[in-house]
């Protein structure tokens, strides 16, 4: 069984120098000596993960179920180049399949066990999922919003009742006297009581209709979380049997269990990713890591954070904790300080150009799991697509940046998170004083830094390590890393806390333009849906009346473009994902928004076309009024 591929199976054209310039580097700290370890992933291996992709293209087996997929750079004591390609977890239900690198040894001695568990774990899936999709729960929600609507009638009903009982009690005690008045005013007196009946018979109708689907409903949920716990005591216990029999060899020959090298515990699936795998057989035959790529392929995973083709990171829950162990004893080569980690490389001269022109020499931007590949430059949406695979390549926007003029002072080399200066790279800048800095983000970079390792790339991170006060920096609101357009920030607490009474209080004027997947018929209008966060799906938000917090957006559309419709939002509340909700809910608009894959958009685009391109407050020092613009890049 060949597990070791020579690179003529891959690609077929020399390789240029930059073909080994590193998009992302796979780092850690030496367990021993403290020392950062790396590995990068190049455009070499990149375009060998892309003549993978064309493969797994042409088998619907590899489509099925989504998962990652990894190749390994590996050079063998001779000298000699080969390839080394994996799958994370099961491949159709097997371990091993001919021509990939096998699990980690240990799997073997648990084998038994793990099928029974993932026997039992199935049962328990399935019966979540049916508790979930309970028509109950759908005929509550029916009832629950028929009854509102109906109250919501007979209050405003009442209302003007009640206002001209009261305009005929005036007029009464102006015009009748005596006995006449007691009869007239005890009849306006009952006409109210019997609002008050009608309104309590309808509470009590709903009530009544709702109360059984509500405890069915409640027992659901008990057995979901009975379920959930077996669930999690299941996987705990299996994932500590494999943790203690899964046993990984690193490039000093050094052997350990995952128990061992993670006695806290590991996530259910740590060892049965690529990077562990591919690094761990590398490490077994001698053979010398010299760059790497992970992707995903086949259909996005629940959360829609994995893209089919994207390259992604070492996960942060699995894999990064590892990778210390794994990449000790690569040769110095691959062994640098935070010190000598970046190079200085002269970028004036460099363009990046548009789609089907030739590549500038840089860097790439790192890949973040959850955003486009953004590559080459974050400023610029897209990424590069070999051009003899047209089904990968990504339409770049129809405009060109000078490096000299986005890096006017000069950049760095590779920085820590890979890409054109790391986290040094400057941003447009739309408007600064010394008491707020607005930005113009670029689609793919996260507002703040997220939780894990490879999530701190963000406009935040950046501009604390690129300014002077970067350190006494906040952003005043966020958008999504998707988005791009107009991002303010403040300097100091005083300003951060009254930009921010302003958004509280909806004193912010805000205009974003998008372009949805469909064409719109009505011209203007307003959504109000109430927006709801899963916790057990994040990011993903949905429209639910009863636990949902209101959200309203003004919409006018600006033109119809073939099968597309540009707008305008104008968001009167700020929520997660509000425009992107209120744009694909079928009670919305019913159309996604154009590229937005996590919210049902199968379009072909480069992106998310969402951009904040206005933003109009009360500058807190001056008092005067703000309006700032940043023209749409789509």
């Amino acid at each position: 069984m060949v597990l070791l591929h020579p690179l003529s199976d891959f690609i077929d054209w020399d390789c240029a120098v930059s073909d080994l310039s590193p998009t992302y580097w796979y780092e850690a700290l030496c367990p021993q000596t403290g020392e950062l370890l790396r590995l990068p992933r190049t455009r070499l291996v990149e375009k060998i993960a892309y003549s993978l992709m064309q493969y797994l293209a042409t088998d619907d087996r590899y489509s099925r179920e989504g998962k990652m997929y990894g190749v390994l750079l590996v050079e063998q004591p001779s000298g000699a180049q080969g390839i080394l390609k994996a799958f994370s977890g099961l491949l159709n239900g097997s371990s091993v399949v001919a021509g990939w690198v096998p699990p980690i040894p240990g799997r073997e001695q648990v084998a038994l066990d793990e099928a029974r568990t993932l026997t039992e774990l199935e049962t328990i899936k399935q019966e979540l999922i049916t508790l979930k999709q309970l028509p109950q729960r759908q005929q509550y929600e029916t009832l629950s919003r028929e009854f509102e609507l109906r109250l919501q009638a007979l209050s405003l009903r009442h209302k003007n009742c009640k206002q001209q009982r009261q305009e005929k009690r005036q007029i009464c005690c102006e015009t009748l006297t005596g006995e006449t008045l007691k009869v007239a005013l005890e009849q306006l007196d009952e006409e109210s009581r019997q609002d008050g009946i009608e309104r309590r018979i309808l509470k009590r109708q709903r009530d009544e209709a709702l109360q059984p689907l509500k405890q069915l409903i409640a027992a659901a949920d008990g057995r979901m979380r009975e379920l959930k716990q077996q669930r999690k005591e299941l996987s705990r216990q299996l994932q500590a049997q494999m943790h203690a029999a899964y046993t990984m060899m690193n490039f000093l020959g050094n052997s350990r269990s995952l128990q061992q090298l993670m006695p806290g515990g590991l996530p259910t699936g740590t060892g049965d990713c690529c990077a562990p795998k591919l690094l761990h057989y590398a490490a077994t035959q001698n053979l010398k890591p010299l760059a790497m790529a992970e992707f995903w392929w086949g259909s996005s995973c629940a959360n829609g954070d994995k893209i089919q083709g994207e390259f992604y990171g070492a996960c942060a829950d699995r894999c990064q904790p590892l990778m210390g162990f794994l990449l000790s004893g690569l040769s110095p080569n691959y062994i640098v300080s935070q010190s000598t980690a970046r190079q200085e490389i002269n970028l004036t001269s460099c363009t990046i150009f548009n789609h089907g022109e030739p590549e500038p020499p840089t860097p790439h931007s790192q890949a973040e799991p959850g955003n486009e590949n953004m590559e080459d430059l974050p400023l610029v949406a897209g990424s590069f697509k070999p051009t003899n695979q047209p089904q990968f390549q990504s339409v770049l926007t129809d405009f060109s940046y000078s490096l000299g003029n986005l890096f006017p002072g000069g950049t760095g080399g590779t920085g820590k998170n890979g890409g054109t200066g790391g986290t040094e790279q400057m941003l447009p800048i739309l408007y600064e004083d010394e008491w707020l800095i607005v930005i113009n983000k670029p689609p793919g970079l996260l507002s703040v830094p997220g939780r894990y390792f490879e999530n701190q790339d963000s406009v935040l991170s950046r501009l604390r390590n690129l300014l002077p006060d970067g350190n006494s920096l906040t952003a005043v609101h966020r958008l999504d890393r998707e988005t791009s357009g107009i991002l303010l920030l403040a300097r100091d607490l005083q300003t951060y806390r009254q930009l921010s009474q302003q958004f509280q209080q909806r004193q912010v004027g805000k205009v974003y333009e998008a372009v949805l997947s469909d064409t719109l018929t009505a011209d203007r209008g307003v959504i109000e849906l109430p927006l709801w966060g899963n916790p057990e799906n994040r990011p993903y938000q949905q429209v639910n009346w009863q636990y949902g917090k209101p959200s309203v957006t003004r919409f006018q559309v600006m033109a119809r473009e073939g099968d597309c419709t540009r707008v305008e939002f104008m968001p009167l509340t700020g929520r997660t994902h509000q425009l992107r909700v209120h744009a694909a809910d079928a009670r919305g608009l019913g159309m996604p928004i154009l590229g937005d894959r996590l919210y049902g958009s199968r379009a072909v685009a480069n992106r998310l076309h969402l951009h904040a391109r206005e933003l109009c407050f009360q500058h807190p020092q001056s008092g005067q009024m703000l309006q700032l613009e940043a023209i749409a890049p789509f």
